[in-house]
């Protein structure tokens, strides 16, 4: 049979309790006499949307009914579709409570093996003390009519949801489905993105913990600003950094820099950038510039050279620079190393790219509440990949940090044979695969996860 691999993605659900956690947070929706659990129909469709190639379709979840041998009794994609049908807004947030509780396991399994519950996050070479949350919107598009598709602000038609990442283990923390004319910095839906990807986060690694929230010029606004200082009456030791749009005022400011106070910024390696310099403007803006932000908050001007092609506004082409800001609340450090650690928020686009290749890039109703329900299962879908490659292939080079398409095509979809005897079902694999030696380590690994006490 095909697929064999996948069972790295399904075993980590029952190891983690998230299947168990599901099943009592989804409990009240099984029927009488039922024959599929809905806390394993969601991760059966989960799994079955990290295995499928771009899924797209709640009938992707075929692929796992396909193959009774390595699977028990799937679902069928009607009886998927009712309980996607029936996933109101109490019951996903049940659902992230389940998530909540699961990861709350799976962290404490990473540290277990690995010897860190999560691996730093790295900038311009140096590990970032703490948790680093990225959060940024994109835009999907639709091409028929569904329910909230609108028209987007890139001319496109469809949605624009808004999404968070932990950039250190790359986790899919949270996401908010909204209408494609959904305004980009909108600081209400930043914060309710914000706050219920803290909650995701153990209180251990939430509490007491430093925690750097990035974000591109959408999220500086005050409201969503003043949130994340307010944070820290909850024991959160929040900072943040964010882009802040290039205006009149901000060149105005440029202009009147020396020399002097351009230093040189450095590039992801902590090397020095060539033709690329950093300064300081927070004194040098208008004195009202600032009010209404969170005391202490500095804003960062980076200069480069235009690649080739660019196109460039006036002020640009005058100097022939091209001038980035963003503001943050970190009160000391190089300025170097902020700008670098700063940009690394683009590694956000990575983790996008990846949900759109793992059922982000489609929605497959056109009913707004089911589409929102997909979202869910693929952020799970997209947190058990991470966790089968954090703890389960963590010392494989190569699998740790594929992308879905490598990762399927040299695990997740090898072929293998089913073979019983000595009253035992066995897989056995083509010795000759390049990868025959790591998928069978890793299903070894599964079964030794410590699990808490019930």
């Amino acid at each position: 049979m095909s697929h064999a691999g996948s069972r790295l993605l399904a075993d980590p659900a029952e190891r983690s309790t998230l299947t168990g956690e599901l099943t009592d947070a989804l409990g009240r929706l099984a029927r009488p006499r039922t024959a599929h659990d809905p806390g394993r129909v969601l991760v059966d469709l989960a799994v079955a949307v990290a295995v499928a190639v771009g899924a797209e379709c709640i009938s992707d979840v075929a692929v796992l009914a396909d193959q009774p041998g390595l699977f028990e009794p799937v679902a069928s994609d009607s009886t998927v579709w009712r309980l996607l049908a029936q996933l109101g807004e109490p019951e996903l947030v049940a659902v992230a409570q389940a998530r909540a509780a699961a990861r709350e396991v799976v962290w404490a399994q990473r540290a277990e093996v690995t010897g860190a519950a999560v691996s730093a996050a790295v900038a311009a070479g140096v590990e970032l003390p703490g948790l680093v949350i990225d959060v940024d919107a994109s835009i999907v598009e639709c091409h028929s009519e569904k329910e909230s598709a609108a028209a987007t602000f890139k001319s496109s038609f469809g949605y624009h949801p808004i999404l968070a990442f932990c950039d250190n283990s790359g986790e899919f923390l949270a996401g908010l489905l909204r209408p494609g004319n959904a305004g980009a910095n909108t600081a209400a839906d930043h914060i309710s993105v914000l706050d219920q990807a803290l909650t995701q986060m153990p209180d251990a690694h939430r509490h007491g913990v430093a925690v750097l929230i990035r974000a591109d010029g959408a999220g500086c606004s005050k409201a969503f600003l003043a949130h994340i200082r307010g944070l820290r009456a909850q024991a959160v030791l929040t900072e943040f950094s964010v882009g802040w749009a290039v205006t009149d005022r901000e060149r105005a400011a440029i202009d009147t820099l020396p020399t002097t106070a351009w230093t040189d910024a450095i590039d992801a390696d902590g090397q020095p950038r060539a033709g690329a310099h950093i300064a300081e403007l927070t004194g040098l803006l208008p004195p009202r510039t600032l009010a209404g932000y969170p005391a202490g908050t500095r804003v960062l001007v980076c200069r480069e050279r235009p690649h080739p092609g660019a196109q460039l506004d006036a002020f640009e082409e005058r100097d022939g620079w091209r001038h980035q800001c963003f503001a943050t609340d970190t009160p000391a450090g190089q300025l170097a190393f902020l700008d670098a650690r700063h940009r690394a928020h683009a590694r956000v686009e990575d983790r996008i790219r990846t949900g759109k290749d793992t059922g982000l890039g489609r929605f497959p109703t056109r009913t707004f509440a089911i589409n929102a329900a997909w979202l869910t299962a693929v952020m799970l879908a997209l947190d058990l990949t991470c966790w089968a490659q954090t703890i389960l292939l963590h010392d494989v080079p190569t699998p740790a940090k594929a992308e879905p398409k490598t990762l399927r095509y040299r695990l997740l979809h090898v072929a293998a044979r089913i073979v019983r005897g000595g009253r035992r079902l066995r897989l056995r694999l083509d010795r000759h695969w390049p990868w025959a030696t790591a998928l069978p380590a890793a299903f070894a690994r599964c079964p030794a996860l410590p699990q808490p006490a019930r």
